[in-house]
C-alpha cells in the first residue's frame, strides 16, 4: 500500500503504480516523435508532410471523413498518407494521433494497414483510444492472438465486454485451459456476452492449446453483423453468411478480400468491391482469379470468369483478348463491378498494341490501363485517338508530359458529352485547368460555355490552397479526401476537383492527381 507523508493513501502514487510498465530497456523503446510504416524510401510522404499543423486540426480532418471516398485513387493516396512515418503533431498524444489514423484505415477496408500502424506503438504508451482501435484492428484481420498482449492494459482502461471475453481466450492460447474455463464461466454468470457472441468466444478457446472444445455455430437466427462475429468467426473457420455481410459497409468487403484464411470463393465475392475502393490492386485481383482457375472448390460461375480472364491475358490475337475483356467489362450493371472489371484487365489492356483498326475501342482500352496507373502504356495510343474523343480526354489529363489541349478540342468533347448536366465536360475542364494543361484563354472560354465558375472561394478551397502553399502534402491529401466524399461521382463538385488537381500538383503529388482526373472521367 502506498502512503503519503501523513500516513494516508497516496492516490497519485497509486495511480502511477497501476500504469502499464515498460518491459523494454530505455534503449529499446521506440520513439514517439515519428510514427508510421512507410518512409520516403518505400513510397511514404516526407516526415514533415503535415508541416506545423496541430494534432487537433489534423484529427478533426480525419474525423470529418464520415463517408466513403469517391475516388479509388484518392483512397490509395489517403492510405499512403495515413501510413507514412511522419512527425507527431503538437497538442495531441502521439498514441491518439496514431489511433485516429488507424481507425480511418479500418473504415477504408485497410485492416492489415491499420494493424501494422497500431503495432508501431509500444504497449506502455497506449491510451484508451488506441486500445479500442487496436482491438478492432485485430478483429478486422481475424487475429485474436494478437490482442492478448494488450488485454490487461485494455481491461484497466475500458469496461468494454470484449476485453473481459478475451481473458479466457488468451488463457487458452497459453495452454491454461482450467483458468480459461473458470474465466469463461464467470463471464457467462455475469452475462458479459450471450448467444452467438459467447459461443464464438467458447469456440475460439477451443482452438487454443489442448482446447478440446467442440462448439457448433449456427447463423440461421442471427440478424446482425458486428466486428466480433467477423473476427472470431473467420479465425475459427465459421465465416458469417453473405446476408450478414450485406448489412456491413463496403469496408468489410476489403477485410474479407484480404483474409488469407477464407476460401478463394469467399474472397472473390468481395473482390469487386475491394478493388473499386482501392484495397485490391490489379495484380492482387489477377492473383485471386489465377488461384480460382485451378481450385476444385471454386464455383462454376467463378471458374468461368477466371477462364475469360485467362483468355484476356493469353489469347492468341488482340481481337480475341479484347473480346474477352469486353465480356468482363459488360458482365454487370453495377457501377462498382464495372469499374473493378477494368482494374482486373488493366495489364491485359496494356498488352494490346495501338492500332487504327481499334480506334473506336481506344477509350475503354486506355481507361482500363489507367485504373492501374499505366500512363506510359496508355500514351502509346496518342496517335490513334481523335481530338475531343474519350480516349483523347483521358490522355489529356494523364499523359506523363503535357498533351496538346486547345479550346477546339475541349469544345468537341463537350459537343459529344451525353453525361447528366455535362458533368464529364466539367470534370475535364477542372482537370486541365488545375493541372495547367490548357492556356487560360481556352479554360475561360470552355468554362463560360459550361457556366462553371472556377474562381469561386469557400472555406474548404481556402484551406487546401493554404496547405499547398505551405508545402504540406499530408495536409493537402487529407483535405482532398474530405472534398471527395460520397457514393457517386454525380455528387462531386467540379470546383473541388479543380482545387484538388492544382494543390496536389503543387505539393508533388501530380501522379495521384492525374489518376484521380482519369477516374472522374471514367466513372461518370
Amino acid at each position: 500500500m502506498t502512503l503519503d507523508e501523513n500516513g494516508e493513501l497516496d492516490l497519485d502514487a497509486l495511480d502511477a503504480a497501476l500504469q502499464p510498465q515498460y518491459e523494454l530497456s530505455p534503449g529499446e523503446r521506440r520513439s514517439m516523435a515519428e510514427i508510421g510504416v512507410l518512409t520516403p524510401q518505400y513510397n511514404g510522404l516526407p516526415v514533415d508532410a503535415f508541416g506545423q499543423e496541430g494534432g487537433q486540426y489534423l484529427t478533426s480532418l480525419i474525423q470529418n471523413l464520415k463517408g466513403p471516398i469517391l475516388s479509388r485513387w484518392g483512397a490509395i493516396m489517403l492510405r499512403r498518407t495515413l501510413l507514412s512515418k511522419v512527425t507527431s503533431p503538437e497538442n495531441i498524444n502521439p498514441a491518439d494521433w496514431t489511433a485516429e489514423r488507424a481507425w480511418r484505415l479500418l473504415l477504408m477496408g485497410e485492416a492489415d494497414a491499420a494493424r501494422s500502424l497500431v503495432l508501431k506503438i509500444d504497449g506502455g504508451n497506449y491510451t484508451p483510444r488506441l486500445y479500442e482501435v487496436a482491438m478492432q484492428a485485430h478483429l478486422a484481420t481475424a487475429d485474436p492472438a494478437g490482442i492478448c498482449p494488450l488485454v490487461d492494459g485494455g481491461a484497466r482502461v475500458s469496461d468494454a465486454p470484449t476485453w473481459t471475453m478475451f481473458r479466457p481466450i488468451c488463457a487458452s492460447f497459453t495452454g491454461e485451459q482450467s483458468r480459461a474455463t473458470s474465466l469463461l464461466q464467470q463471464a457467462r454468470r455475469d452475462k458479459v456476452a450471450t448467444g452467438i457472441d459467447y459461443l464464438l468466444a467458447e469456440k475460439t478457446i477451443g482452438a487454443g492449446f489442448e482446447g478440446r472444445r467442440a462448439v457448433s455455430i449456427l447463423w440461421d437466427d442471427i440478424e446482425f453483423f458486428n466486428n466480433w462475429r467477423f473476427g472470431l468467426g473467420v479465425a475459427t473457420g465459421v465465416e458469417p453468411p453473405d446476408r450478414l455481410y450485406a448489412q456491413a459497409g463496403r469496408h468489410v468487403q476489403g477485410w474479407r478480400a484480404r483474409a488469407p484464411m477464407l476460401s478463394i470463393e469467399s474472397r472473390l465475392k468481395a473482390a469487386d468491391t475491394a478493388a473499386a475502393i482501392g484495397v485490391l490492386s490489379n495484380r492482387a485481383m489477377v492473383g485471386l482469379y489465377s488461384v480460382a482457375y485451378d481450385d476444385p472448390d471454386t464455383s462454376d460461375d467463378r471458374k468461368a470468369l477466371a477462364s475469360v480472364l485467362r483468355q484476356a491475358y493469353v489469347g492468341d490475337t488482340a481481337t480475341t483478348r479484347l473480346a474477352a475483356m469486353q465480356d468482363l467489362w459488360n458482365r454487370s450493371d453495377d457501377p462498382l463491378t464495372q469499374y473493378s472489371a477494368r482494374i482486373l484487365t488493366a495489364r491485359a489492356a496494356a498488352q494490346i498494341r495501338p492500332s487504327e483498326s481499334l480506334g473506336e475501342q481506344s477509350g475503354v482500352i486506355i481507361a482500363s490501363m489507367l485504373t492501374a496507373g499505366l500512363d506510359r502504356s496508355a500514351i502509346r495510343w496518342a496517335d490513334m485517338v481523335d481530338p475531343g474523343s474519350d480516349g483523347w480526354a483521358l490522355l489529356a489529363v494523364t499523359a506523363p508530359k503535357p498533351f496538346p489541349v486547345s479550346y477546339s478540342n475541349l469544345d468537341d468533347f463537350g459537343d459529344n458529352d451525353v453525361s447528366d448536366n455535362q458533368l464529364r465536360s466539367k470534370f475535364l475542364l477542372a482537370a486541365v485547368a488545375g493541372l495547367g494543361r490548357a492556356d487560360q484563354e481556352a479554360v475561360a472560354e470552355f468554362a463560360d460555355d459550361l457556366s462553371v465558375d472556377l474562381n469561386r472561394s469557400t472555406k474548404w478551397t481556402r484551406a487546401i490552397q493554404a496547405a499547398s502553399e505551405r508545402g504540406q502534402p499530408g495536409t493537402v491529401a487529407l483535405l482532398a479526401a474530405v472534398g471527395m466524399q460520397g457514393r457517386s461521382w454525380k455528387v462531386m463538385s467540379p470546383l473541388h476537383l479543380y482545387h484538388i488537381m492544382q494543390c496536389l500538383q503543387r505539393v508533388g503529388l501530380e501522379p495521384e492527381a492525374r489518376m484521380i482526373a482519369a477516374e472522374a472521367l471514367t466513372r461518370t
